[in-house]
């Protein structure tokens, strides 16, 4: 079992987003689960990889080459797959992934995260998907969501695909009992 996380390459300006990176990344180790991420030694994603090394876990790391050659790829991964592009990045993060989760982040983090719940969606994976709302730092996304929603461009069911818990343990538990949904995508005519 492996999960991936999403998060940024800055620590941020909470104190409590990079705990909750550090507190991540051990509980994955402690429970077994190997990490997969952006393979980065800096910010969240640096602090995540370490707790979870140090906690005796097994880290993926996927990066593409212009990163490394920026000198940003973390030196002491279990793994490290380099690749050609970002393109190419989130295609084997995806493959190697039993979930995927968000920890705060950039405009880098929430691309990935909204894609990978687009697959999910679509039926690409039928895996799931969360974020770790630390400190309320997902609620505008959250409200945005029911917006959609709201205006008939999303499903509620579909908006329901992506958890959002306040703790670590809260998302791994929801990920425990997750059950993809088994609809269509697409909104039909009379709905709209």
């Amino acid at each position: 079992m492996r999960y991936c996380v999403f998060c940024g390459s800055s620590v941020g300006a909470r104190s409590e987003y990079l705990a909750t990176a550090r507190e991540l990344g051990a509980t994955l180790a402690r429970r077994g689960i190997g990490l997969v991420y952006g393979g980065s030694n800096v910010g969240l994603m640096g602090e995540l990889a370490d707790a979870a090394l140090s906690a005796g876990g097994h880290v993926i790391g996927v990066i593409p080459e212009a990163l490394v050659e920026a000198e940003v790829a973390h030196p002491s991964l279990s793994e490290l797959r380099v690749v050609e592009s970002m393109h190419a990045r989130k295609s084997l993060m995806a493959e190697l992934s039993d979930g995927f989760m968000a920890l705060p982040g950039g405009i880098g983090t929430l691309e990935e995260l909204l894609e990978i719940l687009t697959w999910a969606q679509l039926g690409v994976h039928r895996h799931p998907c969360g974020v770790i709302d630390v400190g309320g730092y997902f609620e505008d996304l959250q409200r945005l969501l029911h917006h959609a929603v709201d205006e008939r461009f999303l499903r509620a069911e579909h908006r329901d695909m992506l958890m959002f818990a306040d703790s670590v343990d809260g998302l791994l538990e929801r990920f425990e009992s997750y059950t993809p949904p088994t609809l269509e995508k697409w909104i039909e005519r009379s709905a709209t």
